[in-house]
């Protein structure tokens, strides 16, 4: 009778360890910081969310782009995740370790130290690709460059339109130009892709400020800077 009374006790204490690890991993985490051995490979507003129904998903700022489960073992605090969208994971469970607003995970992946710090966080972050979306008005055109040639004395009506779905449209006193755009995963950095070949594609560095951007022209020996500011309405042309 007396070993049935540990048992139950240590049956209880098993299952309450294993709730407050459960509880304690459920919510949206924010991405801090990845290194991969010296490396710091941390990705952009990258973020997770755990459920209390063992199911995940995980995206970078507004984009959601990764569902799947997750399991926690208890007695070795290793955490496992599968992306029902995604690769199969070769390298097996992080150890985890955390606090109630810090999470740390590690493993060794092809003999490398990997650690993953997250941050507790109540609302999503926001990417570079998520601020550089809207309409933008040309302000100041420094160099030659294939867009926008402001001149000195007049108004600029050129602007540029980041949407939504990776698409851009470019507009001038002479016309309109679209095609499509990426934002760089780890930095503040747009490729535009222009549709026909009358352009080939360029690369800026993007520096943001409040409701303005600069787009400074990236592998070039000239300096080619635009400068915009936001607007919510497209300029008469």
């Amino acid at each position: 009778m007396k070993n049935n009374f540990y048992l139950i006790a240590l049956i209880v204490v098993f299952f309450l360890t294993s709730c407050e690890n459960k509880a304690t991993i459920e919510g949206l985490w924010i991405i801090k910081s990845v290194k991969v051995g010296e490396q710091e490979m941390t990705p952009n507003a990258r973020w997770m969310r755990f459920n209390s129904d063992f199911t995940q998903e995980s995206g970078n700022g507004w984009f959601q782009h990764s569902i799947g489960t997750w399991d926690l073992n208890s007695m070795t605090n290793e955490l496992s995740m599968v992306n029902s969208n995604g690769l199969n994971d070769a390298y097996g469970p992080f150890n985890l370790t955390m606090d109630q607003d810090t999470m740390i995970w590690n493993r060794t992946e092809d003999e490398q130290i990997v650690q993953v710090t997250l941050m507790r966080s109540t609302q999503l972050p926001t990417a570079f690709g998520d601020k550089i979306i809207g309409l933008w008005k040309l302000e100041e055109a420094v160099g030659d460059g294939n867009y926008f040639k402001k001149t000195e004395n007049s108004e600029s009506v050129d602007y540029i339109l980041f949407r939504w779905d990776k698409r851009f449209v470019i507009g001038t006193e002479t016309g309109k130009l679209s095609g499509v755009y990426n934002v760089h995963g780890h930095k503040p950095e747009v490729e535009l892709i222009p549709y026909g070949e009358q352009y080939k594609r360029d690369f800026w560095k993007i520096d943001f400020e409040r409701d303005a951007i600069t787009l400074s022209l990236l592998n070039t020996d000239s300096i080619v800077v635009r400068k915009f500011k936001r607007i919510h309405e497209f300029p008469n042309q």
